[in-house]
């Protein structure tokens, strides 16, 4: 029996490479399994919380990039109290624990607000037959979490169908401002933005569009002293790079910055998530630089990784080089 139980946390901690805990090694981050669409969070316990996808492959099962990736199943938690030893908390979620959902499990964030942790992500809907974005809530970050509302928050007819149609309703990203208002951005290739009650699970008012050059998917809203801050996935050369806008306030006006970063290793895709932690900034972000079992480098098969960022007086970013030392001589 006590060896049937060291192997049950084993597999538990699956993704983790000894016991449910690692040490940082540099980027990327998880080298165990593949990790996308990184999302940090600061709770009031102290420590950072990291939620993401789990690409994985199955050669009987082709995803968008057949069985080389994008195959994303459920939602991954890692936390830290220090950047350096992280603790592998296995899955907290899967598109599956929506009654109305039928799979995918693209990009999440999660938000701690009313004593309770709610968890806003885009997946598949079954019914209709769509990109839609959900929330789930949980007492603690690492779950158990549930469907807040027993269907979707934001459906395909809720918004206008522009350049990427019924993808449009994807990567949610949530902010409380100073006044206690709680906003939801999210879109792909139209940038959207609402109101939330305080309830966190409800529309307070109009889904409205910004105005974001350059903007393809996977938005990043917060504020930082007197500054709002959109970081979003953008159109590089031939593959995503991670661009950014400012503004005095979220009517605007928005004024475009450019490019963050460039374009990832060996991955069409890019995801930001910018946190500060400790003192310091720091921007996560995935590539697909990691082979594991034969399969990669795949533009589908992508891992989180983690740069410090750097703000200069005005306000403004300084361009993040991505590396594969990362953040270790900081940590």
């Amino acid at each position: 029996m006590k060896k049937a139980l060291i192997i049950l946390s084993f597999l538990v901690a699956a993704c983790g490479p000894e016991a449910g805990t690692f040490v940082y090694e540099g980027n990327p981050l998880v080298r165990t399994c593949y990790t996308a669409d990184p999302a940090p969070m600061v709770a009031s316990d102290g420590r950072l919380y990291l939620f993401c996808g789990h690409d994985e492959q199955f050669d009987n099962k082709p995803g968008y990039e057949g069985k080389y990736g994008f195959n994303i199943t459920e939602w991954l938690c890692f936390s830290t109290g220090d950047m350096k030893t992280w603790t592998d908390h296995g899955v907290v979620m899967k598109p599956t624990d929506f009654s109305w959902a039928v799979g995918e499990a693209w990009a999440s964030q999660c938000i701690e607000a009313n004593g309770k942790f709610y968890f806003y992500v885009s997946c598949q809907s079954g019914d209709p037959d769509c990109k839609a974005i959900g929330v789930a809530v949980a007492d603690s970050p690492t779950g158990p979490y549930h469907d807040a509302i027993g269907r979707a928050l934001i459906l395909d007819d809720m918004t206008p169908n522009g350049p990427r149609g019924w993808w449009n309703d994807f990567d949610p990203t949530v902010m409380i401002d100073d006044d206690g208002t709680p906003w939801l951005c999210w879109g792909n290739g139209t940038c959207f933005l609402a109101p939330l009650k305080q309830n966190m699970v409800e529309l307070a008012g109009e889904i409205r569009t910004l105005p974001m050059e350059n903007y393809v998917e996977g938005p990043w809203l917060y504020k930082r002293g007197d500054v709002y801050y959109n970081v979003y996935a953008s159109m590089g050369p031939g593959a995503e790079t991670i661009s950014y806008a400012m503004a005095p306030s979220l009517d605007g006006p928005w004024t475009f910055q450019g490019e963050l970063t460039g374009i990832a290793k060996d991955s069409f895709t890019i995801h930001p998530g910018v946190i500060d932690y400790q003192g310091r900034s720091y921007l996560f972000y995935h590539n697909a630089s990691l082979s594991l079992d034969g399969y990669g480098p795949a533009t589908g098969r992508r891992s989180v990784c983690i740069d410090e960022l750097h703000y200069n007086a005005d306000g403004t970013m300084q361009n993040v080089t991505q590396t594969r030392e990362g953040i270790r001589r900081g940590v």
